[in-house]
């Protein structure tokens, strides 16, 4: 038996900036050892839809669930089954399983034996609910499926699931709910032991839940002498001395979701609390103090913004000479409170933008409060466009304190920027899915 495990890219074209999915490696850890496994991952070479397989497991998300349907659509053509899996399937199961033989709801591991036992002999049932959250213990990443792909030479290593925060726009929440789970960390640093790579990426939504966890983590970390980068929330800066850790432990580069200057939004975002009785500039000064890179992330259109609101978030991200900046449109995703309560107001644009034909990258999906979608739209393009100039890029190294202090952040920074750049520059404007024409409809009646 052959399963190919397919991660689909928003276009049926190549990206510059594709991680290792980690989630193939989790489910090749977990399949018989007699069922060959293959990945095929868009964003690094074509899917070729005439490959032999006996089961194939396609990832979904929400910019992906397009294109991912049309390649379902083509195996099913030649009789060859097709489960998808993942968080835009499980907040939208029946619209999933309109394109595929087999839904996954939840996180698959609790059920990828299931699944290859029942496609062995070829009945496969509709869903496969995860009815709970196992422990991360003992969880085998087997990375054979990434040999011979052209990844970047940066590991991707996942140390816990979900966030303790609950923001409007985030569906984190709503697939994990308030529990978060952690691998232990001795398993943790055999794995970064055993890649051989100077460069990891912590891929946890967020790695500072409590402080115990993350000062434990970053101390067993020193002795490996790697350098790497994360995803935390701001309220890690409120502890110098484990910024200072974190930064001796090899940290370079952290994102930091700001999202919005404005308190009215955060309130409205239900992250009011990242700047109660803190001021973000001195939290920035605490990490790149510590040589820190800072990439922030910002969303546009909550209900408070105005055209002027992005101005000003473009001189703050420069000003405070920011890593990396992403800029990004709010988009109401399934399973999000923002989706939920925009649609109930009758704000949606689009209810499925994902399958509309007319959507292009970098539309916006809803009607905002402070500007029309196309100005929003507009705003955020010229937003992201200067910030990205060489000319922002000079700004942003001028007398940095984080961004140039060594040899390897200026490379990680040069390297990271231009990479952006080319990315937006290839993706704005673009359809999702293929070029060649097609339509949910003509997908569902396969």
């Amino acid at each position: 038996m052959k399963i190919l495990f397919v991660r689909p890219h928003l276009f049926d074209a190549r990206a510059t900036d594709a991680l290792e999915p980690l989630a193939f490696a989790v489910l090749a850890g977990l399949t018989p050892p007699d069922v060959s496994v293959a990945l095929r991952d868009e964003r690094l070479a074509p899917v070729h839809c005439d490959e032999d397989a006996d089961l194939v497991a396609i990832t979904v998300e929400t910019y992906t669930a397009r294109r991912a349907y049309e390649i379902s659509a083509r195996f099913r053509a030649r009789g060859i089954p097709v489960v998808v899996g993942g968080y835009h399937p499980s907040f939208l199961p029946d619209e999933a399983g309109a394109h595929a033989d087999a839904v996954v709801i939840g996180d698959a591991e609790a059920v990828w034996q299931d699944v290859v036992r029942d496609a062995r002999v070829g009945v496969l049932q509709p869903t496969y609910r995860a009815r709970e959250q196992p422990p991360l213990a003992g969880v085998v990443y087997d990375r054979s499926v990434f040999r011979g792909q052209r990844y970047p030479r940066i590991s991707a290593v996942q140390v816990g699931r979900g966030c303790r925060f609950a923001c409007d726009f985030c569906s984190i929440h709503a697939f994990y709910g308030s529990h978060v789970r952690h691998r232990p960390i001795d398993e943790v640093i055999a794995e970064v032991a055993s890649l051989g790579r100077r460069s990891v990426l912590f891929v946890d939504d967020n790695l500072f839940i409590d402080r115990a966890h993350a000062a434990a983590l970053f101390e067993a970390l020193i002795p490996l002498r790697i350098t790497w980068g994360c995803q935390v929330s701001i309220d890690i800066a409120d502890d110098p001395d484990l910024v200072r850790l974190m930064a001796r432990s090899g940290c370079v580069a952290a994102l930091i979701g700001f999202e919005s200057l404005d308190a009215d939004n955060l309130r409205q975002m239900h992250k009011a609390w990242s700047v109660k009785g803190r001021r973000v500039e001195a939290s920035i000064e605490r990490l790149h103090a510590a040589g820190i890179m800072v990439y922030g992330s910002f969303v546009f259109g909550y209900d408070h913004d105005t055209p002027d609101t992005i101005t000003k978030t473009v001189d703050f991200a420069l000003a405070n000479k920011l890593f990396l900046a992403n800029i990004s449109l709010l988009t109401p995703m399934p399973g999000s409170g923002l989706y939920d309560r925009l649609r109930n107001e009758g704000r949606l644009l689009s209810e499925c933008w994902w399958l509309d034909p007319a959507y292009r990258y970098g539309d916006v999906t809803f009607q905002p409060a402070g500007m029309s979608p196309r100005t929003l739209a507009a705003r955020c393009h010229e937003a992201r466009a200067r910030f990205y100039t060489l000319a922002g890029m000079a700004e942003r190294l001028w007398r940095s304190p984080a961004n140039a202090r060594t040899l390897r952040h200026l490379s990680l920074f040069l390297g990271a920027n231009l990479v952006s750049r080319r990315e937006l520059a290839s993706k704005f404007g673009r359809p999702l899915g293929s070029r060649e024409a097609w339509t949910p409809q003509s997908a569902h009646a396969l």
